[in-house]
């Protein structure tokens, strides 16, 4: 009879041995499970959207870029405006300095930047002419005030053309 048994125990121990070897292996594979999880997990690279969707996402994309386009280029058009402005105000003060120096070099006078005569010409002038002196003096000022005349138009032209501007862009 211990032969029965000795069967039976030998088949028990066995079959515990197998158990724990499927336990083993069971063991390494479920530690390697996060890993697999991750190889095995599918990512979409590229995803299909239907052409309604995409439609509608362009509007509102153009819908949303079309009044930054035009205050871009609203602001571009004026500050083109005002580099022409400056242009222009530059050439009128670029003739007027130009008007000032041909008329001082045609009177063959020496005079200073501040529209005074030098020493030198009052000097080579002689005792006789003091009035003569004083009507070229005289004639200087009246030019000068006539430039400044002139710039003074020329600023409040500007200054109307600003006004204009501006309540043009209110």
């Amino acid at each position: 009879m211990a032969n029965p048994l000795a069967d039976c125990v030998s088949s028990l121990r066995s079959s515990n041995h197998l158990l724990g070897n499927s336990i083993s292996i069971l063991d390494s594979g479920v530690n390697d499970f996060p890993r697999l999880a991750k190889v095995l997990q599918t990512t979409k690279h590229f995803e299909l959207l239907p052409s309604s969707a995409l439609s509608d996402a362009q509007s509102q994309l153009l819908s949303s870029l079309i009044p930054e386009f035009d205050s871009l280029l609203s602001r571009v058009e004026t500050h083109l405006d005002r580099l022409e402005r400056r242009e222009q105000a530059l050439i009128a003060r670029c003739e007027l300095l130009d008007g000032r120096l041909s008329v001082s070099g045609e009177d063959g006078e020496a005079m200073r930047g501040d529209g005074t005569f030098s020493r030198k010409s009052i000097a080579g002038e002689g005792d006789g002419s003091r009035e003569a002196l004083k009507l070229k003096q005289l004639r200087a000022r009246k030019e000068r005030l006539g430039y400044t005349v002139e710039r003074l138009g020329l600023q409040a032209q500007q200054k109307e053309r600003q006004l204009r501007l501006s309540v043009a862009a209110q």
